[in-house]
């Protein structure tokens, strides 16, 4: 089970049409999602973040381009990870892809914690949705999502019940599968965006209310001199 968590000590809330006005003028449709950075220390967090990403963004109404062929294709070029793409113009994903917008997100938490009785792991990811057109930010947002990995018991035996949790919850903790947790992160996330064409709700959600969470500002990185190339 997971809930999210805020990441400001006062909840401030706003409306999607006010936070996002530029989601209604561009209405974005075909989302490139590229990879995520991982600024973990969790060598598998990105591998499973990864294939979390496509199904929840599909479900809030947008066609999202296959990502194992958009990632070969980045590969072709030499661009093997996002961080070589971050401050490039998109304008080139819209010409050679047809995508609207390019998806980022970064992995900013990912930590598994285990005690005897209980085990958890936290998600924290921030998110941002760029125009190929503006290169301007249309949305961006940040979230946690706590997943409780503990076992539970009801033998009736409250010794009994103590020992068979200590040894679940070990067995939950090394085997989790962490898939679900990262697609519970994304949904959470997308739950604040505008609703792409394909979602019923499309452009009848500008007063919909969430929390207001901006993701806490990075380091620049150095733009980089491998480009996008038509092949």
């Amino acid at each position: 089970m997971g809930s999210l968590l805020g990441g400001c000590v006062t909840a401030v809330t706003a409306t999607k049409a006010v936070k996002f006005p530029l989601m209604y003028q561009e209405k974005p449709l075909t989302i490139f999602v590229l990879p995520p950075i991982n600024s973990t220390t969790a060598a598998d967090a990105k591998e499973y973040y990864t294939t979390a990403i496509p199904q929840p963004l599909a479900f809030a109404g947008f066609y999202v381009l296959p990502m194992e062929l958009t990632g070969e294709m980045l590969k072709g070029q030499g661009l093997y990870d996002t961080e070589l793409i971050i401050n490039q113009p998109l304008e080139r994903f819209g010409e050679y892809f047809g995508a609207d917008a390019v998806l980022f997100t970064r992995i900013k938490k990912w930590d598994k914690v285990y005690a005897v009785l209980a085990a958890n792991l936290t998600v924290t990811i921030d998110a941002q949705l760029k125009s190929t057109k503006t290169n301007r930010v249309l949305w961006e947002y940040s979230g946690t999502i706590v997943a409780d990995l503990s076992g539970q018991s009801n033998s009736g035996n409250p010794l009994v019940d103590l020992v068979v949790k200590a040894i679940v919850t070990g067995v939950n903790s090394a085997t989790a599968d962490y898939v679900p947790y990262a697609q519970l992160a994304t949904t959470k996330l997308l739950m604040t965006v505008p609703f792409g064409k394909y979602h019923n709700r499309s452009g009848q959600d500008g007063e919909d209310k969430f929390i207001d969470q901006k993701p806490e500002p990075t380091k620049p990185v150095e733009p980089a001199k491998a480009s996008v190339t038509a092949k």
